[in-house]
């Protein structure tokens, strides 16, 4: 599948409330899966001593496809393409590693 498939057939099961601006709810929804994604991390950690099981894996893989839907779902409410998101983000990396400017802060070093 590729990106504007999934994000065409996302847009197709999107249902949410309008909070001022659409793009607010899946902004607030893209946080708070990767929250989700974040908290099973630390619990493997925590109750699996750093142990990724396979059950752990397709949690994982579960909560990752909640935070494609709602990073899809925002960047179509933005007019923004998941494929013209990806090809930027290699640009710019591949950028910096040209550059030897791979470590450091900010979006424009």
């Amino acid at each position: 599948m590729t990106f504007d498939e999934y994000q065409e057939k996302a847009k197709n099961t999107a249902l949410y409330p309008e909070i001022g601006k659409r793009f607010v709810y899946p902004a607030l929804g893209l946080v708070n899966e990767a929250g989700e994604v974040a908290g099973k991390i630390k619990k493997i950690f925590r109750d699996e001593d750093g142990i990724l099981t396979d059950k752990k894996k397709e949690e994982l893989k579960y909560e990752l496809g909640d935070v494609l839907w709602y990073l899809s779902s925002l960047a179509g409410e933005l007019g923004i393409s998941l494929k013209d998101i990806a090809k930027t983000n290699i640009a710019k990396l591949q950028s910096r590693k040209e550059r030897g400017k791979i470590k450091g802060d900010g979006d424009y070093r």
